[in-house]
């Protein structure tokens, strides 16, 4: 049976009519509030979109320098990283990882000082390609002699910046086989620094359109210069954005390269992808392993060019051999069963993918205007333009996981209170790099260590009364708030105010609705204090007579808007729960 024209079997249904329905679902609820997402990149996200919204874009790139690549299938390079230092250390676990499927080998921290260690980390690696993360310009020089020596083409390339130093660029390009790729440009520092994707596209851009303009000052050819680097970039939770966000790099790199005059091959970038570290957690960290899932399918269906998925138990400790295993056999599914690779651009036409991807490249190109119309990026950079767009970022990304409107789950909602993280996590490990989640995962081992050292946890009273339904809405939040901090608290449910104040306990969190506060409050204080208690009293909610209730001796409130990490911070200070 022909299913060409299967869709012609159906009636055409109108956004008009889409819009009328939506609109009876809402049942008078505001449209924009309640279904239009508004990111942090400036794109309101609509609901559902049609053919219509990508009538002007190239729904089907085809070209080598659109988002798909020159690729005809959406294959990719899995690439373990190895974080072994000595020579031969790093060798070894470079053999086994390429004996257990790996494609590619990242050296993150090896120590190469001379030819002979060279020699060492890299036997018995034959044609897989290599990556010296940490080089600095004694490496790139022994690699240029290396690689020229060599008898195979296998690709070998750095992580050295490529602006460090410009005329030493020039000149080990000169001197460089095709088969090196001695620079990188680190997008991937961006996006832990809080970049949006739009700011990570353009500072990635602006960064490799600097690169390419200094070389061709310094008698390089910008083909040359462009072939010289790979881009990285980090891959985070916002599934389809990280997808267009690759995409969209692509398609605006080829079109930087081609206003060089480059021709095809120049156009075509190498992109390295890496799970994020900014959203890893140090408590439910095998949550980890779902979330380096999703961003490791982000980069393969954005068109990277070689994926690393970091072990979920990095940010606390240094990896096992199970965690390492674990993290390439994620690849190894996606690949061999999941067949990710055999579609090349799998989203390619996605009416969503492709206004995403549009709206990424268009503001992406402007942030790289921007920064060319201040000099350039090692300007930008020099005068703290980039660090300040970072910071605000950062801050306000802080924020929203601060205020658990950025959910990581295990940490900031969905707490197992029960977990404890001490006795495993690496002290200097955990604060190695800028990480969400690091605020919350302070406030629970600061409770760890409190209670380690033979301190008394506090009775944390969650009183229900009154409102129905309220009652216990109110205590479910109030529970899984103070379980972020590793606090348990007893829920119980009172009739009369009276019995709320006879109940033992170190701080009561009144449960119910905003208009019955005023009343159990004026109840509540005065009996405490008849029972000569000074129990601290809390109201779980936003009542609009919340100055009259502080006036009556309510201590504090808990809300939706609150700033969790602050209002636990103050409760463990007044709890007595100190380092």
């Amino acid at each position: 049976m022909a299913t060409e024209h299967l869709l012609e079997e159906f009636p055409p249904v109108s956004t008009a009519e889409w819009e009328e329905v939506i609109a009876q679902e809402l049942k008078g609820r505001d449209y924009e509030k309640s279904l239009i997402w508004h990111t942090a990149e400036g794109l309101s996200v609509k609901p559902y979109y049609r053919a219509e919204d990508v009538k002007g874009l190239d729904a089907a790139p085809e070209r080598f320098d659109d988002r798909r690549g020159e690729r005809t299938t959406g294959e990719w390079q899995i690439r373990a990283e190895v974080s072994k230092s000595s020579a031969d250390a790093a060798n070894r676990a470079a053999c086994a990882a390429v004996a257990s499927g790996a494609e590619g080998i990242a050296f993150s921290s090896v120590m190469v000082r001379s030819r002979g260690d060279l020699e060492r980390v890299t036997a018995n690696l034959g044609e897989i390609p290599l990556q010296f993360e940490r080089a600095d310009e004694r490496l790139v020089r022994l690699l240029v002699d290396w690689v020229n020596e060599r008898q195979n083409g296998a690709m070998v390339s750095t992580g050295f910046d490529a602006l460090a130093n410009v005329k030493f660029a020039a000149e080990s390009i000169a001197a460089a086989p095709l088969s090196l790729r001695p620079f990188t440009v680190h997008g991937e520092a961006f996006e832990e620094a809080g970049a949006t994707a739009v700011e990570e596209i353009g500072f990635a851009l602006a960064a490799g359109v600097d690169f390419v303009a200094a070389m061709q000052e310094e008698g390089v050819g910008a083909d040359r210069a462009a072939a010289s680097m790979e881009f990285r970039f980090a891959v985070g939770a916002n599934y389809f954005f990280q997808i267009a966000k690759l995409r969209a790099f692509r398609l605006l790199w080829a079109r930087a390269m081609e206003s060089f005059g480059c021709g095809p091959d120049a156009a075509r970038t190498w992109i390295a992808a890496r799970t994020s570290r900014w959203n890893k957690t140090v408590y439910d960290p095998h949550v980890n392993i779902l979330r380096a899932t999703t961003e490791a399918m982000a980069a393969v269906l954005g068109g990277a060019d070689s994926v690393t998925i970091a072990p979920f138990d990095e940010c606390y400790k240094a990896p096992d051999e199970a965690s390492r295993r674990l993290a390439q056999n994620t690849q190894l599914l996606l690949k061999h069963e999941a067949w990710l690779g055999r579609v090349a651009d799998a989203g390619g036409g996605s009416y969503y993918l492709e206004t995403i991807t549009d709206f990424l490249a268009g503001e992406g190109w402007k942030r790289m205007q921007e920064i060319e119309a201040r000099g350039g990026y090692r300007k930008a950079q020099a005068d703290g333009t980039i660090a300040q767009t970072l910071d605000r970022g950062l801050a306000a990304r802080e924020k929203a996981v601060a205020t658990r409107r950025r959910i990581l789950v295990g940490t900031n909602q969905f707490v197992n209170v029960a977990e404890q993280a001490r006795e495993r996590v690496d002290a200097l490990r955990v604060s190695e790099t800028k990480r969400g989640s690091q605020a919350f995962e302070e406030l629970r081992l600061r409770t760890e260590r409190f209670a380690a050292s033979g301190g008394k946890l506090p009775r944390i009273m969650l009183a229900e009364i009154g409102d129905v339904r309220m009652r216990a809405a109110r205590s479910g939040f109030a529970a899984g708030l103070f379980a972020c901090a590793g606090l348990e608290a007893e829920t119980r449910r009172f009739k009369k105010v009276a019995e709320i104040a006879a109940a033992e306990a170190d701080l009561i969190v009144l449960c119910s609705a905003d208009q019955e506060y005023g009343a159990v409050a004026e109840e509540l204080i005065p009996n405490l204090k008849k029972l000569g208690r000074a129990t601290p009293v809390i109201v779980a909610g936003n009542p609009e007579n919340s100055a009259e209730l502080r006036a009556a001796g309510i201590a504090d409130f808990v809300n939706v808007r609150s700033n969790a990490v602050e209002v636990l911070s103050r409760w463990q200070e007044r709890l007595g729960i100190t380092n």
